[in-house]
């Protein structure tokens, strides 16, 4: 049964694209995603801000992030199920507590979900599905192969497509960089190996692509060798606290 439910774009910065059944055009502000598929999906440097139809909060998109409607559906006691996917990318939102206890918002990625009651938290979904996420107010649930984790207030965990989330450990919420250059030869070849460490629930960009990161943070780039090279790394918290990091390879 339809129900008069929806996603409304409030603001937008940058370049989005507004899906509708197969319909796709550039995002407006007003823009409704309110039947299951509608999404919307953030360009590089772009941002976008959705508001929940029963004012409960909002849902901050960041950039190279595409969010799409999975369910908008009213219970027989009044309740509202919002149920969202988020394939890759970065959201944060910001909801109050609900006062229908059958009343749910779920962020579904490819390594689990992660549902909540009214809080503030920031989700973040990596190139291979790895979900990261970090609660500034209230709890967060987050599950996956059948287990559920608890991430309280201060807390941030991560989950892998086909494990169970992590127990939950303090965030800092600071994007620092640690890293190391080698220089080796391989087949005669000279290359530069760059390894990174982050925090794992971090993203991290360079050159606009977005870079796999490992359970614990790390990440490993084998680049040519010549006399110079700089890499404009871009280091991101799930919270949205960026720092970004102009190395230059010698």
């Amino acid at each position: 049964m339809r129900v008069n439910r929806w996603l409304e774009v409030q603001q937008l910065s940058g370049t989005a694209t507004y899906q509708h059944s197969a319909n796709a055009r550039s995002a407006r502000i007003g823009d409704r995603l309110q039947a299951v598929g509608d999404s919307l999906s953030t360009a590089a440097a772009s941002t976008a801000t959705l508001a929940v139809d029963t004012q409960i909060g909002i849902i901050e998109v960041a950039e190279n992030t595409r969010v799409a409607i999975k369910a908008l559906e009213i219970t027989p006691s009044d309740g509202r199920i919002t149920r969202l996917q988020v394939a890759q990318g970065r959201v944060q939102l910001r909801v109050r507590p609900f006062t229908n206890s059958d009343s749910r918002l779920e962020i579904e990625t490819p390594a689990g979900v992660s549902g909540v009651r009214g809080t503030e938290f920031g989700v973040v979904v990596s190139p291979s599905g790895k979900m990261g996420v970090a609660t500034v107010e209230g709890s967060v649930v987050t599950e996956g192969q059948g287990a559920e984790v608890e991430v309280p207030a201060g807390f941030q965990n991560v989950t892998l497509p086909g494990e169970p989330p992590t127990q939950p450990v303090p965030f800092t919420n600071q994007p620092n960089l640690d890293y190391q250059v080698k220089r080796i030869i391989r087949r005669s070849v000279r290359r530069i190996v760059f390894e990174g460490q982050v925090d794992p629930t971090s993203t991290v960009v360079i050159k606009g692509e977005p870079q796999e990161i490992d359970r614990e943070g790390r990440f490993t780039l084998l680049l040519p060798a010549p006399s110079r090279l700089r890499l404009m790394i871009t280091v991101t918290t799930p919270l949205g606290k960026e720092q970004s990091y102009d190395v230059e390879l010698i």
